[in-house]
């Protein structure tokens, strides 16, 4: 399968993602918008993956590429091929899909966690009823139409959502310490004092079991993600 990765900065990367690709035999290329990478031919992508970002996706003045990524997303969902956004990427998926994009009541940076909103349809994709995952966002969404809202948290309504074969996530799965690490040297300005704000000391003290329990469940939305035919949207 050919996966492409749409790379906002060099400081957020697949993480734990790359490995977990390539154990499924994936072939992995990546479009920097950073670097003014050109888009790929539609045609050669399997499986699109959106990464996070600090920027907003109503930053099109600023960053003119979001535009055409948006549209680029829009039209790779109506194939019915999978995706997943995250944070940024989970944003551009709601803005493209034609819902709203806003400031958050409050950031939620730090770990904390979700809890599963139920689905009896076997198509979407279950989370557990609660599980403690990584977070830095400070912008939240409207659901598209046709969306099926998947978890939610005390700080944020809709974490994440399903349409079809594409995904999107307010939180990090990805996240490991080396990028962990990379978000609080880079962005360690938004970590200002707020009910879900954690400390630099929290965040970078995660046990290992936390990562490895974070990882299984990535692990899990893969595997449904890339399991089964395209189901193109009405």
């Amino acid at each position: 399968m050919r996966v492409r990765v749409f790379q906002h900065v060099p400081f957020e990367g697949l993480g734990a993602l790359e490995p977990a690709l390539r154990k499924r035999g994936c072939e992995i290329a990546a479009t920097r918008f950073f670097a003014n990478d050109p888009l790929p031919a539609a045609a050669n992508v399997d499986f699109l993956i959106a990464l996070g970002g600090p920027m907003s996706v109503n930053d099109e003045a600023a960053w003119p590429w979001l535009a055409a990524e948006k549209e680029f997303i829009r039209r790779h969902v109506a194939t019915g091929r999978p995706f997943l956004g995250i944070c940024l990427g989970a944003q551009l998926l709601a803005s493209a899909l034609g819902a709203r994009v806003f400031p958050n009541r409050d950031k939620e940076i730090g770990w904390f966690p979700i809890a599963g909103v139920s689905a009896r349809d076997p198509a979407v994709f279950r989370f557990p009823a609660t599980a403690e995952v990584f977070h830095w966002h400070g912008e939240t969404f409207e659901l598209p139409p046709r969306a099926i809202p998947l978890a939610r948290s005390r700080a944020c309504e809709n974490q994440a959502f399903q349409i079809g074969r594409a995904i999107g996530l307010q939180f990090h799965l990805e996240t490991a310490p080396a990028t962990v690490r990379a978000l609080v040297e880079q962005a360690r300005a938004e970590m200002v004092p707020g009910p879900f704000v954690q400390s630099e000391t929290e965040i970078l003290s995660a046990p290992p079991e936390r990562y490895a329990a974070l990882h299984g469940l990535q692990d899990a939305l893969l595997d449904h993600l890339l399991a089964g035919p395209a189901l193109r949207l009405p």
